[in-house]
């Protein structure tokens, strides 16, 4: 049901670096960045695979968000939990099986530079 969604970052061009390389292991980059004309000078830019489906909007944030994204696989699971640790993320949660969600529920959990946790989940069987 959602169409999209976004957080507000403390440093755009700090969390855009971030968000690079996290969500390359998911296949997902940075598509679109809103010319200042309509957003008032505040930077505002959106990632996807396809279209901006998640949207940073320069302002200021705060913790305690939670945001799960596909991936398509387990590895990308993996990969998404290294290359966000390696970002500068905090570990939250190693990847692996949550079967307390359902038996084939595979995800990491990583805290993002403004402390909103991220995760990447993939529901297919091994």
């Amino acid at each position: 049901m959602i169409d999209h969604t976004g957080i507000s970052v403390a440093d755009f061009d700090k969390a855009k670096a971030f968000y690079d390389k996290t969500f390359a292991p998911l296949g997902a980059s940075f598509l679109m960045m809103v010319p200042s004309e309509h957003t008032g000078g505040v930077k505002v830019g959106g990632y996807g695979r396809e279209r901006p489906v998640f949207w940073l909007h320069e302002a200021a944030a705060g913790p305690g968000r939670h945001y799960a994204f596909t991936a398509r696989s387990r590895s990308e699971v993996d990969a998404f939990h290294e290359a966000a640790l390696s970002a500068g993320g905090r570990d939250n949660g190693k990847p692996g099986l949550r079967p307390h969600y359902h038996p084939d529920y595979y995800a990491a959990f990583v805290f993002d530079l403004d402390g909103n946790n991220i995760e990447a989940v993939c529901h297919a069987p091994a």
